[in-house]
């Protein structure tokens, strides 16, 4: 009886060192560039579909290799952790379990050569039948050991009605640098029987996952109705504005550029940013951490926009021993690695070259301290409630004894634009 007992606790051992982590949106390929992923809807806009709508999502990246490569697709079913549901791919697919991307384009006149992919979903051999998160998984030569890039999907079954706002923080002491948001959910027709463990809600600002906030339970239920508004919960630092800068042209310097150089390669080099968490909100229109590839010099920039070697600086004012910035945007997903840190020059200022498609970018900063490990963009971007941002509220449903859970209600909403 004791040997089967310790079997037992080492199987849990073995299962628990090799659990899954969540998935996230992953570039696996330094050759695979400029992914994009959106609602066909408009270009940039938030990765969600009706479920048994015409919405589609689109999929595009560059392959910086050329050539073109056995690619195949797949979608997973997750639950709210972004761990996969376990269910099997005939529970949530439609038809085939995997398909390959016949979709390409080499691209024309450009220093940088590449290999432009695209993909839309749903399609005739992959759909999904149910509601909830969803992983795209892209792969090589049909092996999903061979991952190049993941992206997070989300599929709607619109099965509650969202009332949502945005106000200042009630917080005396961050009224002048949070936003809150308050909902109501009103499930009429959705058999809850606990909202406390069958109903779960996430919010985001500008769709970045990794500050998000995840509400386990309501402040109160009014009949058919789950509200949120309690004072200590959904506060977000408004932060500020993004920074941008525009290479839709090479040809001369525009928003934000100090010089443009062409030879064998091209090199963008920009003005450089100060830190920006001064006492007062500054007005600057941005696009809220999204980019967009832009050519105005060629006629698809799909396919003729060229990549650059852009140099970015910064002027910390913050010592290397202390710790180190990083750049990030919705172009690198947010990713704090070694990809995205900046390195400290004899000058105190922060350098770092990043290879990019033309286009508009909007990115910022964010400060890890070296004793904390805490990433913080305020230090160096600042906080205001003005701050134009959206929000995202997903609401996730999932019944006692079920086996996986559903998406049944999302809503977008803007601090300015109600």
């Amino acid at each position: 009886m004791r040997k089967h007992f310790y079997l037992l606790i080492l199987l849990f051992v073995f299962q628990k060192s090799f659990a899954q982590s969540p998935y996230n949106n992953n570039i696996y390929n330094s050759a695979i560039k400029s992914v994009e992923f959106y609602n066909t809807k408009k270009q940039g806009s938030f990765p969600a579909i009706a479920l048994g709508s015409d919405e589609k999502v689109q999929l595009a990246f560059d392959d910086l290799r050329g050539g073109s490569r056995s690619y195949s697709y797949t979608i997973e079913h997750c639950d709210t952790r972004w761990n996969s549901s376990n269910l099997s791919p005939a529970e949530y697919l439609q038809s085939f379990a995997d398909d390959r991307m016949y979709d390409y384009t080499y691209s024309t006149g450009t220093i940088q050569k590449y290999t432009h992919y695209e993909l839309k979903i749903p399609n005739n051999n992959i759909a999904p039948k149910l509601s909830g998160n969803y992983v795209l998984k892209v792969y090589e030569d049909g092996d999903q050991s061979k991952l190049v890039l993941t992206r997070r999907l989300y599929v709607v079954g619109k099965r509650v009605a969202i009332a949502a706002d945005v106000i200042a923080s009630p917080n005396v002491q961050t009224r002048q640098t949070n936003q809150k948001i308050n909902f109501t959910i009103d499930y009429t027709g959705l058999p809850v029987q606990n909202p406390s463990t069958d109903v779960r809600t996430f919010i985001m600002q500008n769709a970045r996952t990794e500050t998000g906030i995840l509400n386990t339970q309501p402040t109160y239920v009014r009949g058919s109705q789950l509200i949120y508004n309690d004072v200590a919960i959904n506060d977000f630092p408004g932060r500020n504005e993004f920074r941008l800068f525009d290479t839709r042209t090479l040809k001369l310097n525009s928003q934000h550029i100090a010089r443009i150089v062409k030879d064998t390669s091209n090199t963008v080099v920009l003005l450089t940013d100060p830190v920006r968490n001064g006492p007062g909100y500054i007005l600057l229109y941005d696009n809220d951490g999204k980019f967009f590839v832009l050519n105005q010099d060629g006629r698809d920039p799909r396919v003729d926009a060229d990549y650059a070697h852009v140099y970015f600086s910064l002027a910390a004012n913050k010592p290397e021993a202390e710790g180190s910035p990083y750049i990030v945007g919705q172009f690198n997903d947010y990713k704090l690695d070694d990809r995205s840190k900046m390195t400290f020059g004899e000058n105190g200022k922060y350098y770092i070259n990043l290879l990019l498609k033309q286009g508009v970018y909007d990115y910022e900063y964010v400060w890890v301290d070296n004793k904390t490990k805490k990433a913080d963009d305020v230090s160096l971007e600042g906080s205001y409630f003005e701050t134009e941002n959206d929000y995202q509220v997903l609401v996730y449903y999932r019944p006692p004894a079920a086996r996986w859970d559903e998406l049944v209600g999302f809503r977008e909403l803007n601090t300015v634009k109600k």
